[in-house]
């Protein structure tokens, strides 16, 4: 056995039992190795869209990932996807050959890659230690939630390791016990609150984790509430109000901006989730409890911070609490929560006519066509609240939301690896047109491995987020505009079964594929409206 091989059988043996990749000369014994040793190998059609479908596996599936690419460029194909999945902390080994001579075309400085979009790197020097520094890799990834950059120099591939040495797991690091004084002071605000909320985030998305946030809101009467990348967290719970933030609903930004606590769960509180600040309240104090105590008021200002993990420290501190606060909890609040938080119970006008659907009246009529039991995957751009504020779904593993980095083309990928790691709903990803010609290779790599998915392409012939920004200002928005395009005819050469939609009406061959046999995926080509601007991309540019 050679070092490749010893790595990716290594690798396996610890848990890492999915890789995605695009196979090259560099990494085809890595890669071989890992499917050996048990792994499910799933090839993309690129290096971009295989370290995304990495990246929404590990969120959907609560596991580690690996991605595989070759030296050099193989990298630099994935980086996007890379840095994505670091800025969310999502736990992900990138297997990446590295070529050993500087004086290679494929020679780049890949530590200084993965250091410049603050994944961890890690290189195999020899094959002495090449199986520990690979659990090494596993551990930091698992442990502290990073995306580790694995490189595997070319000529350290080869030596070989007469016999895979027994190594350990490096054990995980013990979290600090939540210190008496920060649960008293955290005890004593809930106790004092009159209006509390709770804003839960990526790190309340745990085992566990909900069932401690209901129990301590229970008791200290808050209102509850999420992130994007934790939307549907609360799913069924009377006293949720969905998103917080750009996707909130009216009443929602309503009762969070009247808040006089609001804390923040394993969430960062940034301008995304609070809107740049304005729905907290002037005199509003806030909390923020996290496991890493950097990210204590790194976003906003902060009354105090409470280091400790998400579940452990709720459930301390309900155990601090007497309970029987009414709180925000009023029969007032409960009727107006149950009448009026969902975005689908909020009139609008439908503005659907002249060969285009208004996408709001789309998006509505998909929820009640899907079934509910979904994980849905957006892409970014003008249309993106649509699928985000009208599709529901059934928990926190119900929405795959690769956001942090904010790029466009990355949607399709994330609804692949969300599809694998829950087979047992249906996949629907959420795509606006520029996206989706980005992406469109991967429609290949959804027919091969016969997802039963449903692609919907809110198509308004733009970049309709820029339109909207500079066009009031009378820009030349010619750069920004393209002919329609006929993603139905795309979608049908690649396999799926496809349609056109320029009306609710439109829609009845949803129906019919969801009844089955689902023989083939289904792409939706949606051709919506055009002069409806987007409130939550304002925000966006407003963080530019």
């Amino acid at each position: 056995m050679n070092v490749a091989e010893a790595v990716g059988t290594a690798l396996v043996r610890r848990g890492v039992s999915q890789v995605f990749g695009v196979v090259g000369s560099g990494n085809f014994a890595v890669t071989n190795a890992m499917v050996a040793a048990g792994a499910r190998y799933i090839a993309a059609r690129h290096e971009g869209g295989a370290a995304t479908m990495a990246d929404a596996y590990a969120r959907m599936s609560g596991s580690v990932a690996a991605l595989t690419v070759h030296q050099g460029c193989g990298l630099t194909n994935a980086m996007t996807g890379i840095t994505e999945a670091a800025k969310s902390r999502t736990p992900l080994v990138v297997l990446a050959a590295e070529a050993t001579s500087p004086r290679s075309n494929f020679a780049v400085d890949q530590a200084a890659l993965a250091t410049a979009v603050g994944a961890v790197p890690m290189r195999v020097t020899g094959a002495a230690t090449a199986v520990a520094t690979a659990l090494v890799a596993v551990a930091t990834a698992v442990h502290q939630g990073r995306v580790v950059v694995l490189n595997l120099p070319l000529d350290v591939q080869t030596q070989p390791v007469p016999e895979v040495p027994e190594a350990h797991m490096p054990s995980e690091p013990l979290t600090p016990p939540v210190t008496a004084d920060d649960l008293t002071r955290l005890a004593d605000a809930l106790r004092t609150a009159q209006r509390p909320v709770f804003v839960a985030g990526r790190g309340a998305r745990g085992p566990g984790c909900r069932r401690a946030l209901e129990e301590l809101a229970e008791r200290c009467g808050a209102l509850l509430a999420t992130s994007a990348v934790a939307k549907g967290l609360f799913h069924g719970n009377p006293w949720s109000l969905d998103v917080s933030g750009g996707f909130a609903s009216p009443l929602a930004a309503e009762l969070i901006s009247g808040a006089d606590l609001i804390v923040g769960w394993g969430c960062a509180l940034n301008m995304w989730t609070m809107r740049h600040g304005r729905l907290i309240a002037d005199d509003a104090v806030v909390v923020q409890v996290d496991v890493d105590p950097d990210a204590l008021g790194a976003q906003r200002e902060i009354a105090f911070g409470v280091c400790g993990d998400v579940r452990a420290v709720a459930v301390a501190a309900a155990a601090e609490l007497d309970g029987g606060q009414a709180g925000y909890r009023t029969p007032e609040v409960r009727l107006e929560i149950a009448e009026r938080i969902r975005w689908r119970d909020v009139p609008f006008d439908d503005r659907s006519g002249d060969g285009l659907v208004d996408p709001r009246a789309l998006t509505k009529a998909l929820d009640d066509l899907l079934p509910a039991e979904r994980v849905v995957a957006v892409d970014s751009g003008n249309f993106m609240g649509y699928p985000s504020m009208f599709l529901d779904v059934p928990d926190e593993f119900g929405f795959c939301f690769t956001q942090a980095f904010q790029s466009i083309g990355l949607g399709l990928a994330t609804a692949i690896g969300a599809a694998l790691a829950r087979p047992d709903r249906l996949a629907v990803a959420a795509l606006g047109d520029g996206g989706a010609l980005m992406a469109a290779a991967e429609l290949e790599t959804v027919a091969r491995l016969g997802l039963p998915m449903v692609v919907v392409v809110y198509d308004d012939a733009a970049y309709g987020a820029e339109v909207h920004h500079f066009g009031p200002d009378g820009a030349d928005l010619s750069t920004v505009r393209f002919p329609e395009t006929d993603f139905a005819a795309i979608a049908r050469g690649y396999g799926f079964a496809a349609f056109t939609a320029r009306s609710v009406a439109d829609l009845d061959p949803v129906a019919e594929w969801v009844a089955g046999p689902r023989a083939a995926p289904l792409l939706i080509d949606a051709k919506v409206t055009r002069d409806e601007p987007s409130w939550w991309l304002e925000e966006a540019f407003r963080g530019h």
